[in-house]
């Protein structure tokens, strides 16, 4: 529930696309200087790469840390694939023996479409888009697909035991290319039951919402105050009516790839900066191998501690998005260290941590009295894996336990060599000549809109998710589906209001008392109308942090109708959003955030339920394909994504460590296949 993932305004004032990308899969004999961001272009994605500034400058100790702390990253992508769907790792393995043996004409369009389906796969980790949730459409034929395994060898294709081909593709087909069939990722709101209605393989056997639910209802105990979080590294199974967990773990499910996450982490060990790191990494590694959820709040304890390593990760089952009832974690990693010059901006937020929270418009009997432990640093990031990759967040707070934060704190990140990524890609996009209502407007975010997007997301992770308390009694779990919707809304809330407050100017943190316009413009415009491009023509919003951004857009739209804040109008046919009261949004963003804040710390689920379903979800058509045609005469990409630079050691004749250096010119197509090779170590079949 703590990541912080770009909208799509932000991204497209920061980049735009261009023209000059690398072959799928080609890569360049020698490292270049300059860096070619923009690697590879297909469907709605744009493959950027990120620079890892001030890599060379790091000891070889901290290199080699880093090293392995980056190939555990990328130890786990399996597990990801197999988590989204049960037929993933089936498609994905299929799809690349295809790609790599297939003897055909390359530039045929049946081919061309297999081609672009693949990356799509590669890029969502599985059938069903990153963002969206549905299943792909795939715009080769079911006749071409079949004659293509027709072509392949038995023994390359990934069938089941005893399996003929001509069964495996009976079984597969629809998977691929019945739009009815396992059409939604996850489902999170609506009648129906959302574990059975949801694709992914957190649940399997035919396990209903209401068995689940009471399954982890028995276990809580209202009166624990450091309860675990249930069902967080397990799939729920339902065999011969019994439900069962199964458990990732060493020597439970996911054990192939686990057991190399744990020798990585292992090796990272020896290179630690100092003991209190080592005791991180260390009961990292107890955790995997026990599955013990205890351990796990043992192992965050001593992470969120770990304030002053330069060298920091996250790797292991985190953030529970996708599983409809946000109890079960995807498996996710990032490596990273310190920005020290950009970290002296965090360290300021996060030294005030108190104030903030004092001033907070919310009920005080839901403020924390003492603030603990919040701290907040830039990182230049150096590997992504897992649910953060290729899609990435530009900033993280962790740990997601309640009672953790209250005790011990939490750590907050922005990562901004990824937001300086998508600032380099390129320039002039025409997204804010196309969709803001003025010059004033666009002069406001090109002059302020880095500057406040950085802020926005350290106020929004090192406070907004540090913020407030849930009141004694309440189950952190109980808003259900809604939680990771609401919880990115408080933490959203939070940033706004106080980018408009006159302390950040007496901190040092804006340099003018109107730069929190160009991000009250930016998001009012993006939930009102610009991410809408996200969506497909008669769809509803299913991702949490697009349904965060439209609920406080459209709640404080219809909510300062009267006053006129925020209206619609009409030029040339286009429609615009405009700002009329700076002032009143600000009080309505504050208002939002007292309720918002009210509904979690009190457990409210049918007031969390009201406020998700009747702001955050429907969309008006009308505007919709009015959007969606404009944006199209951009020829934009919505969605972009990154690929990692490729870790290399440098060995002597004696075969020790001498230096790692980092090459940036792997293409998008070469990577994907060269970890499917050297990082799938799970059966096909889990």
């Amino acid at each position: 529930m703590k990541k912080f993932i770009l909208s799509i305004m932000a991204i497209s004032i920061l980049t735009a696309c261009s023209n000059k990308n690398n072959p799928p899969g080609e890569t360049n004999e020698t490292t270049t200087e300059k860096i070619n961001y923009t690697v590879d272009r297909f469907a709605d994605i744009e493959i950027l790469r990120y620079d890892v500034p001030g890599f060379e400058s790091l000891s070889l100790q901290q290199k080699q840390l880093l090293y392995h702390l980056s190939e555990a990253a990328l130890m786990g992508r399996d597990i990801l694939f197999d988590q989204n769907n049960r037929y993933n790792l089936a498609i994905r393995r299929s799809l690349e023996t295809i790609y790599q043996e297939y003897e055909g004409d390359r530039d045929d369009e049946q081919f061309k479409a297999f081609e672009t389906y693949l990356k799509r796969v590669w890029f969502s980790n599985g059938i069903h888009h990153h963002y969206a949730e549905d299943k792909f459409e795939p715009g080769f034929t079911k006749e071409f697909f079949a004659g293509c395994i027709a072509k392949t060898a038995p023994s390359h294709l990934p069938l089941r035991e005893g399996q003929s081909v001509e069964q495996w593709l009976t079984e597969i087909t629809p998977v691929i290319f019945d739009p009815a069939f396992m059409p939604k990722r996850t489902v999170q709101s609506g009648d129906e039951d959302i574990l059975l209605a949801s694709a992914n393989h957190y649940y399997e056997g035919g396990v209903t919402q209401k068995e689940a639910e009471m399954f982890y209802a028995k276990m809580k105990d209202p009166n624990d105050k450091t309860p675990v979080s249930y069902g967080l590294n397990s799939r729920l199974s339902k065999e011969n009516g019994q439900l069962k967990e199964k458990v990732w773990k060493v020597g439970g499910l996911y054990t192939e790839a686990i057991e190399n996450i744990v020798r990585e982490l292992q090796q990272a060990a020896s290179f630690a900066e100092n003991n209190t790191q080592k005791a991180v990494i260390e009961k990292l590694i107890e955790y995997y191998n026990t599955g013990d959820l205890k351990t796990f709040d043992a192992y965050a304890i001593l992470w969120v501690e770990d304030v002053h390593s330069e060298i920091d990760f996250i790797n292991g089952f985190t953030e529970t998005y996708g599983d409809p009832l946000g109890m079960k974690a995807s498996w996710e990693a990032t490596v990273n260290f310190i920005n020290k010059e950009a970290t002296k901006r965090t360290k300021v937020i996060s030294d005030n941590a108190q104030w903030f929270e004092d001033h907070s418009p919310t009920d005080p009997r839901f403020k924390k009295k003492e603030v603990k432990g919040v701290t907040a640093k830039v990182i230049t990031v150096t590997m992504l894996g897992g649910d953060c990759y290729p899609a990435t967040p530009i900033g993280i707070n962790l740990p997601n336990s309640n009672w953790i934060r209250e005790q011990y704190g939490s750590k907050s990140v922005t990562i901004e060599n990824i937001t300086e990524a998508y600032d380099k890609a390129s320039q002039g996009s025409g997204f804010s000549e196309e969709f803001a209502w003025s010059e004033t407007e666009r002069e406001s975010m090109k002059k302020y809109g880095f500057a406040t997007d950085n802020l926005h997301t350290d106020l929004h992770e090192c406070l907004g998710h540090g913020s407030g308390i849930i009141l004694p009694g309440v189950d952190p779990d109980g808003l259900g589906a809604y939680s990771s919707t609401l919880e990115e809304a408080r933490a959203d809330l939070f940033a706004l209001y106080y980018l408009a407050d006159k302390k950040l100017i007496e901190l040092g943190l804006l340099d003018h008392p109107d730069a929190y316009k160009a991000e009250y413009y930016k998001y009012m415009m993006n939930g009102l109308m610009t991410q809408l491009v996200r969506i497909r023509p008669g769809k509803d919003i299913e991702e949490a942090h697009m349904r965060n951004r439209q609920l406080i857009a459209r709640w404080v739209y219809e909510k300062g109708k009267s006053d006129n804040v925020v209206s619609f109008e009409k030029r040339n046919e286009k429609t615009y959003v405009v700002i009329n009261d700076y002032d009143k949004l600000r009080s309505l963003f504050g208002a939002l955030l007292a309720e918002v804040q009210r509904i979690k710390s009190e457990g409210d689920f049918d007031a969390c339920r009201r406020l998700v379903e009747a702001y955050g979800i429907k969309v008006d058509h009308t505007l919709h394909n009015e959007i969606l045609k404009r944006y199209e005469s951009l020829h934009l990409a919505p969605y972009k994504g990154f690929i990692n630079p490729v870790m290399k050691e440098i060995k002597n004749e004696n075969g020790e460590v001498t230096d790692i250096f980092l090459d940036y010119t792997e293409g998008y197509a070469a990577q994907m296949l060269r970890y499917s090779k050297k990082y799938s170590f799970l059966p096909t079949y889990n």
